[in-house]
């Protein structure tokens, strides 16, 4: 399987340990758990991803969130993961790309697991920091003022709100918290977060495949231009 493989914070080219180093590095960000994109996407490849070593955390592995069923039009372009042999995978990463519901365009939307210190979420949100624990605690603060969380979806069987933050103009950004870990949204264009709004249910790849998953080209923003 070809990856390839970057700076989860910066999207940096990355150096792998060496003699003096047991960590990957990045000459701007210092040690991190490198990402790691497959070059191509299908069945076999979606189950050489799922098979990778994960640590655990508390009792969960970090979930490999998917929309299902995917809405019409609707293909899984892409799928990623922060980590090495030597930590196991802090983050996974999975694009889908499909008719924007609003503007009627191609659209992408990336879903991202990590857990804390990854920084891989607020590199494709587009926000400052490694953590989105700030917007979320300035999004409560807010919800607390007018109507409670931007979107609401279903993760891992369980109600989850969704925190919309300020991010690039050509993107649409939430954040929120299931299976005790980050989880982030991210459309393109912006218009294509309204995706969100569509009872959307996300299923963890690694509970259980699914057969049926539709595969497309791959995404360019999983692919480098986030």
């Amino acid at each position: 399987m070809g990856v390839t493989v970057s700076c989860p914070r910066c999207a940096a080219q990355v150096r792998p340990p060496d003699l003096m180093h047991t960590a990957w590095r990045c000459d701007d960000c210092g040690e991190i758990h490198p990402f790691h994109v497959a070059e191509r996407i299908g069945p076999e490849i979606m189950d050489s991803v799922i098979r990778q070593p994960r640590p655990i955390s508390g009792k969960q592995r970090v979930p490999l969130w998917c929309p299902w069923p995917l809405p019409p039009g609707w293909m899984v372009t892409g799928v990623g993961w922060a980590g090495d042999d030597r930590s196991g995978v802090r983050a996974t990463a999975l694009s889908c790309s499909g008719p924007d519901p609003l503007g009627g365009g191609p659209a992408d939307l990336v879903l991202i697991a990590e857990q804390p210190g990854v920084g891989l979420g607020t590199r494709f949100a587009g926000i400052p920091g490694i953590d989105p624990g700030y917007l979320i605690a300035e999004a409560l603060s807010d919800a607390s003022r007018h109507a409670g969380p931007h979107a609401k979806i279903r993760a891992g069987g369980h109600p989850t709100p969704l925190w919309c933050v300020k991010s690039p103009e050509d993107r649409c950004a939430y954040v929120s918290e299931a299976k005790g870990m980050w989880l982030y949204a991210v459309a393109w264009p912006a218009s294509a977060g309204y995706f969100l709004a569509e009872h959307v249910v996300l299923h963890d790849l690694s509970d259980e495949a699914m057969p049926e998953l539709v595969y497309g080209a791959p995404s360019p923003y999983l692919h480098g231009r986030a």
